[in-house]
């Protein structure tokens, strides 16, 4: 995960390959669609991230993951794209 000022970006890395397989931020276009009319909290946002990266895990056959917060504390918008990761079907 990574959050700029502006955006939050998450992806799922094949670590023995080290390819990203799936990956969503507040500019992918589902994420946008999630969002609506643009009247939303940067926690909304983060929690649409998080929802639209655990639909295509899913959709790529992924359930169980790990989660690495690269070093942000686990609250706001972190904790919110988790929640809804794993309100989406992620285990971890």
């Amino acid at each position: 995960m990574f959050r700029s000022l502006k955006h939050t970006y998450a992806q799922l890395i094949d670590d023995e390959r080290g390819a990203t397989i799936v990956s969503a931020s507040t500019l992918h276009e589902d994420v946008r669609k999630e969002l609506g009319n643009g009247n939303h909290t940067k926690t909304d946002a983060s929690k649409a991230v998080g929802k639209v990266l655990a639909r295509m895990a899913q959709e790529k056959g992924i359930r169980k993951i790990r989660f690495d917060r690269g070093g942000y504390l686990y609250h706001g918008r972190v904790q919110a794209l988790a929640d809804a990761a794993r309100e989406g079907g992620l285990e971890f």
